[in-house]
């Protein structure tokens, strides 16, 4: 019995990009697009009527902006999964995406494939960033404004914790630590639960600011 498919929602305001998106992952196995938002409303609207399993979001656009739509969509539904595609790399966008709830933030430079690899990422409830704000975040997040909270990791934690800020998925993560995916799936929630973080993609850059991993295991 093959797997459903990722139902994705397309938003952005240019319909040019939107159709373009649509076209690549329509053509792409195991995906498929359930509804496309020309702005941030329209986006908060679409993600509670279809549901999607990931949603794929523009910053600038018009009525609502794409941070404010993130905040809305995760107010209502903190388990939805957003992965920002903008041309924006501007820290404070960064940042405001990813404390608002985004799970990936991918430049509009990126190539179909690594979208392709975001979507999925992403759709599997995991972190995704473009290598380039890997770089730029680590700027902002020298001096938090807060302080996430130590309770008190276990070796076997701090070492899933090093192989989330890699980027590795949590099958890819069983498989080095020779344990079930399952297994990393409850670490994973203890850290979050631990550091007090919403989410992997925020654990991942405090291990970056704790010198877990170095910005080039990151960049890979």
């Amino acid at each position: 019995m093959s797997e459903k498919p990722i139902r994705v929602l397309i938003t952005d305001d240019h319909a040019v990009v939107r159709k373009g998106l649509s076209a690549l992952i329509q053509t792409e196995p195991g995906m498929e697009v359930v509804g496309e938002a020309g702005d941030g409303e329209e986006a908060v609207f679409k993600a509670r009527t279809v549901k999607p399993d990931v949603i794929l979001m523009d910053l600038v656009m018009p009525r609502k902006d794409g941070i404010s739509a993130i905040i809305d969509i995760k107010r209502e539904n903190p388990n939805a999964r957003i992965l920002v595609l903008t041309s924006i790399a501007e820290d404070q966008k960064i940042m405001s995406a990813i404390k608002a709830g985004a799970l990936g933030y991918l430049l509009k430079d990126a190539s179909p494939d690594e979208l392709l690899h975001a979507i999925r990422s992403v759709s599997r409830g995991e972190s995704s960033l473009h290598p380039a704000v890997a770089q730029r975040v680590l700027h902002s997040i020298q001096s938090p404004t807060q302080e996430p909270q130590d309770d008190g990791l276990t070796e076997r934690e701090n070492e899933i914790l090093r192989q989330i800020a890699k980027g590795l998925p949590n099958q890819h993560i069983a498989k080095e630590l020779a344990i079930s995916e399952r297994t990393v799936r409850t670490h994973v929630s203890n850290i979050l639960r631990k550091l007090h973080l919403p989410n992997r993609t925020q654990a991942a850059l405090y291990a970056i600011r704790e010198g877990l991993v170095s910005p080039n295991e990151v960049e890979k």
